[in-house]
């Protein structure tokens, strides 16, 4: 295949990509469409915003973080605004993919061995859909510690209006969900981008190659091409 009728077939499967999903197009088959990619990106910057103005407030060794927006008193300000807008984003978000991420029962071993096969690199479950086990319950995760940021910080945000008890437990609990939410966001960028090449580039461009599909979602593979093959 020369290079324009592979340049060209690329840039159809990135058209496609605008409105529709599990289409293949050439060797590329379209994984997030347009609005999917728009509303992970939505909660990705309205999470980073919220990490570089509520460190700052957290402890002085990031005070270098607020300079980014003009300094502590601005982040103050933004940061719950802020949190108000990664809410929406993440609201969005639930509803829009939970039709996708219910967990079927094989796929509840990814509460243990699964995961640890996962990622040793052991794992070749040639049932894997279009999302595994680990990423729906990475999806539930990020939507119930959501909750979790959401109420301690609305406690937070008017302290006045409750009881010292439940300002102490709103600080606590607001600390350890965003050391939870920090850590997995690690594993998060890690498995899309060094352990997975191309998993990035699907919530960019919005398609995968049938070799990265066929490799790691075989099930959903098999679905899209209509080829019935196990590996």
């Amino acid at each position: 295949m020369s290079s324009s009728v592979r340049a060209h077939g690329q840039d159809e499967a990135v058209l496609v990509a605008r409105n529709r999903e599990n289409v293949i197009i050439g060797n590329e088959i379209v994984r997030h469409r347009r609005a999917s990619r728009w509303i992970h990106w939505s909660v990705a910057l309205t999470f980073f915003v919220c990490l570089f103005t509520g460190m700052p407030i957290w402890t002085p060794i990031f005070g270098w973080m607020a300079y980014l927006f003009g300094g502590l008193h601005v982040a103050r300000v933004i940061h719950p605004w802020a949190g108000v807008a990664i809410i929406l984003a993440i609201a969005v978000m639930f509803f829009h993919w939970l039709g996708e991420m219910r967990l079927l029962p094989s796929e509840r071993g990814w509460l243990g061995p699964k995961a640890i096969e996962y990622m040793r690199y052991q794992s070749d479950d040639q049932d894997v859909g279009k999302y595994n086990g680990g990423q729906k319950l990475y999806f539930f995760a990020v939507s119930l510690g959501m909750v979790g940021l959401a109420l301690s910080g609305l406690i937070m945000w008017f302290p006045r209006s409750f009881p010292e008890i439940i300002r102490e437990f709103a600080y606590l609990l607001h600390d350890v969900t965003f050391i939870a939410f920090a850590i997995s966001l690690v594993g998060h960028i890690y498995l899309s981008t060094a352990a997975e090449p191309g998993t990035f580039g699907s919530m960019i461009r919005g398609t995968v190659s049938r070799q990265w599909a066929r490799l790691h979602h075989p099930a959903w593979f098999r679905e899209v091409s209509g080829d019935d093959r196990r590996r």
